[in-house]
């Protein structure tokens, strides 16, 4: 069917339009993050960032961030692997039972089991540690990633696991070999994924660190807002830097994100 010249440039007034609705609060971040701070003359203030870094401490809490994103994003990644692989490739007694308690572990909400999770943890001696705020989002994000790469490894062509077994590849090496290599763009994607989660989660690191030593980053700037209620300069350029890591993740992996998400939803 042949698409109008009207119909066409209506098409990019509406993702223009939208683009700007989406950019919109982003830009008002990004702008006032370098405007003056209260008492001071109109102008550009790119120390904003270097106070705001300075006075909020943020090197502990984005250094915490990174130690607990990446346990969470590594365990989750790899375990999520397995369980994908062996319920979306393998035939046994109890997978489909297995796979709805997977399933179950993304329906129930972190508020309904952190309050236990706590007690339980703290009597394993595990609170105010990195553990302690990782393992219950690393469970948490398997119970996606099982979901996510399960329907993977099932929609890829069983010729290429026969293929494998012919060449005398056994389980593990034709996961190691070959599906992997081919789920590369769903692999990133649940990285991405994971990893934005787990940066930005706040509750579970506020009940678990009780005495605020594993302060991770949202934690810090919600800090840092408390104190500095007032200083909207400083409250934007510190949500700029906190927001950072992910926004250079995605950017350095979108090819690869975006292309497993149009396969997941074709799947």
């Amino acid at each position: 069917m042949r698409v109008s010249r009207g119909e066409v440039v209506m098409n990019y007034v509406l993702l223009i339009a939208f683009a700007l609705f989406a950019l919109a609060p982003v830009l008002t971040i990004l702008i006032g993050s370098v405007s003056a701070p209260l008492g001071e003359p109109a102008g550009f203030y790119p120390g904003n960032y270097l106070e705001a870094w300075t006075v909020g401490g943020f090197g502990s809490s984005l250094g915490n961030s990174v130690v607990v994103a990446a346990i969470v994003v590594g365990l989750a990644t790899v375990l999520s692997i397995g369980s994908g692989y062996a319920l979306g490739t393998m035939r046994f007694p109890g997978a489909t039972v297995l796979f709805y308690l997977f399933l179950l572990g993304m329906m129930i909400p972190a508020e309904a089991t952190i309050i236990p999770l706590f007690f339980d943890l703290r009597t394993l001696g595990l609170t105010d540690t990195y553990l302690a705020i990782a393992l219950p989002q690393v469970a948490q994000s398997i119970a996606f990633g099982t979901f996510w790469l399960r329907a993977q490894f099932r929609s890829m062509p069983t010729s290429l696991l026969e293929a494998a077994a012919l060449d005398g590849a056994g389980p593990l090496r034709a996961l190691r070999s070959v599906l992997v290599p081919a789920s590369r763009p769903a692999i990133v994607t649940l990285v991405v994924l994971v990893f934005m989660w787990t940066w930005n989660e706040f509750l579970i690191a506020l009940i678990m660190t009780p005495s605020g030593s594993r302060r991770t980053a949202p934690l810090g700037l919600a800090t840092f807002q408390g104190q500095y209620t007032s200083e909207t300069a400083l409250l934007a350029a510190a949500a700029v830097i906190i927001a950072l890591p992910t926004v250079i993740l995605f950017l350095f992996l979108q090819r690869h994100f975006i292309r497993g998400m149009l396969e997941g939803v074709a799947k």
